[in-house]
């Protein structure tokens, strides 16, 4: 690690975390994927020939490197190899169709892709269209029978053997800026385009050192991964597990058996997830009989959990910790666990209070709910306000959009896009949400971006959409259609249509024809639509 000026200033970032666990816990086990063990000693050595490939392949500092990769061991390594030589990480949504990850890409401007073969198979499709500078390295699962053939025609070779022929050890650590991008993370938005949210390596640090502290994960700690690492570079956990030396258990995709698998073979202690992966663990539990053979700490964010999913966890050996925040807050920003005085309540009033959103990390600290004068609202329980947040754990802006970064950071506080209310005890809890993005299974979806590609069928007129209630992911679309005079339309043609242009989890789950209701000047009102569409429900979110 390179050596700095100041004797009492080190930039911080979360690169450096795995240099120190390899130094002092060198053979403590790292990774575990399939039957694949690898000390902290080998993780660094891997992700620094990783790092060493990419200088090869000409990635200098700042240059944007993207990572479209399930949850297994290289996902992690680009992690650390990336912002080892100051360039920039874009982890990919795995669930996104070529024409996405194409705008993504040339968005973002990446030089480079490390990209799992079976996820490359869509993109041959239009090779001829990616960006002809763009140096591609395929992964291989070998754990996998049979294995991904490389479907590219162009491709820089495979991971393995380039790590293979490649020196790591020339590849150290110097920051000057620790407010230097470290990562670029794309969330959807009610312009129907993804923004690009820029993580600092400052941010990223903080952010790692207050997970332990919400989340109880430390040296002992097996953490399985059931979150994706695209989705907000993994909630930043990447870096706390890597910091407080405990051990990543790799999970390329989530299987509620596999799950419980690991649970029992590997001693699983934490995991994290939306309510949809939640749900499929207690409902997988309650198929098979299964319980977990000891408790087992879990994080869960992206939509409010309900109090019976809460409830049900609790029976299945989950305790949960109910998280909330956003892309554009690098994953949790408030946390809400378990209170001693709420341990003698009954179940159902345990689950409601913890159903909350609850108090700001302690990485983050600067939580408001507001009204339009940026005044905070009465702590009663009912006051609607706008969600804002400032600190350490908000976002660089927006990667070359300045005006959504103005907008977004209006009156020096980031401003989430969500309604809610302050409790007395200074818990917050979302109440609904200003814009009309919906969270399905825990990813964004904007209703815009769905409505336009609604409007394209021939047969439409105008469209409207909302989130509906969902057991499984929570919520998801219904598009609410009216076609033209004399057209016709089925539900199902609705639907191909839209598979045709988006990723398949942004489609409308269901579609109803007919006239929309509106205002006296022609607004439609979403709001009616919801309302029905949520009448005797827990709790409407969105």
């Amino acid at each position: 690690m390179g050596p700095h000026p100041s004797p009492w200033h080190d930039p911080l970032s979360p690169v450096p975390f795995l240099f120190h666990t390899a130094a002092t816990r060198p053979t403590k086990t790292a990774v575990v994927y399939g039957q694949e063990r690898r000390t902290y000693a080998e993780f660094l050595d891997r992700a620094s020939r990783l790092a060493a490939v990419l200088r090869a392949l000409g990635i200098e500092k700042g240059d944007r490197v993207a990572a479209l990769l399930w949850n297994t061991p290289e996902m992690l390594e680009a992690h650390f190899a990336v912002p080892m030589l100051e360039a920039i990480l874009v982890a990919i949504n795995t669930r996104l169709l070529p024409e996405e990850i194409l705008y993504i890409l040339e968005h973002s401007g990446c030089k480079a892709l490390i990209v799992d073969t079976e996820l490359a198979e869509p993109l041959a499709r239009i090779e001829d269209r990616l960006p002809k500078d763009l140096k591609t390295i395929t992964v291989t699962d070998r754990t996998l029978s049979p294995v991904h053939p490389v479907p590219l025609k162009k491709s820089e070779g495979d991971y393995e053997a380039a790590l293979a022929c490649s020196d790591g050890g020339g590849i150290g650590f110097s920051l000057e800026d620790e407010n230097h991008t470290l990562a670029i993370n794309y969330t959807s938005g009610t312009t129907g385009r993804p923004k690009g949210v820029m993580y600092t390596h400052r941010g990223a640090a903080l952010n790692a050192f207050g997970t332990p502290i919400y989340s109880g994960i430390n040296r002992d700690s097996v953490y399985l991964w059931t979150v994706p690492m695209f989705h907000c570079n993994g909630w930043v956990f990447p870096y706390s597990v890597t910091l407080v030396g405990g051990t990543h258990v790799c999970l390329r995709k989530f299987r509620p058996e596999l799950v419980f698998d690991l649970v029992e073979k590997e001693g699983v202690t934490d995991l994290c997830g939306a309510p949809t992966v939640m749900l499929g663990i207690c409902q997988y539990a309650a198929e098979s009989g299964r319980r977990f053979p000891h408790c087992v700490r879990a994080n869960t964010a992206g939509a409010p959990p309900s109090p019976t999913l809460l409830e049900n966890c609790r029976k299945v050996g989950i305790e949960v910790k109910h998280l909330y925040g956003l892309t554009e807050t690098y994953g949790p920003h408030t946390t809400c666990r378990m209170e001693p005085e709420w341990e003698t309540l009954p179940l159902h009033e345990q689950a409601l209070l913890l159903a909350r959103q609850g108090v700001a990390n302690a990485n983050a600290l600067h939580l408001r709910v507001v009204d339009s004068d940026m005044n905070d609202v009465p702590r009663d329980g009912e006051t609607l306000g706008d969600v804002c947040m400032r600190g350490n754990n908000v976002m660089k802006g927006y990667f070359n959009n300045p005006e959504a970064t103005e907008e977004a950071f209006r009156g020096g506080w980031f401003h989430s896009g969500d309604l809610g209310v302050m409790h007395p005890d200074g818990y917050i809890e979302l109440r609904d949400r200003k814009k009309d993005i919906i969270i399905s299974g825990g990813e964004n979806i904007s209703t815009i971006e769905v409505e336009k590609t609604v409007v394209r069928h021939p047969a439409v007129l105008e469209c409207a959409v909302i989130a509906i209630p969902d057991d499984k992911w929570g919520e998801v679309p219904k598009a609410f259609v009216t076609l033209k005079p004399g057209a016709t339309a089925t539900v199902e043609e609705i639907v191909t249509h839209c598979r045709s242009h988006i990723a398949h989890f942004k489609c409308p789950k269901q579609v109803e024809f007919g006239e929309l209701p509106k205002t006296a000047t022609g607004k439609v009102q979403k709001f009616v639509l919801r309302e029905r569409e949520w009448a005797g429900r827990e709790k409407r979110v969105n």
